[in-house]
């Protein structure tokens, strides 16, 4: 990993920040470096093979498969005013 770190404000739900805070308590980490883990574990998780793993019990099941694609990713977005 870089050793430059990079400061990023990130909003998410209060039930997954309880989740992430429990996590990181279990697997005594701050929430900042549980984060960067469960990030580092579901970028390099098999596409082909999350599925099938049977579940790993140190990645939530939402980081399995690929996330619906923002509108503002696709062509024409947003759409141009007359």
């Amino acid at each position: 990993m870089s050793s430059i770190m990079i400061r990023f404000a990130l909003r998410f739900p209060e039930d997954l920040h309880t989740r992430v805070r429990a996590q990181a308590i279990a697997d005594r980490r701050s929430i900042n470096s549980e984060i960067l883990h469960l990030i580092e574990i579901g970028l390099d998780a098999d596409p082909e093979g999350a599925e099938s793993s049977g579940g790993n019990s140190t990645s939530p099941a939402s980081f399995h498969g690929k996330p619906e694609p923002s509108p503002a990713w696709e062509p024409g977005y947003p759409p141009a005013i007359r």
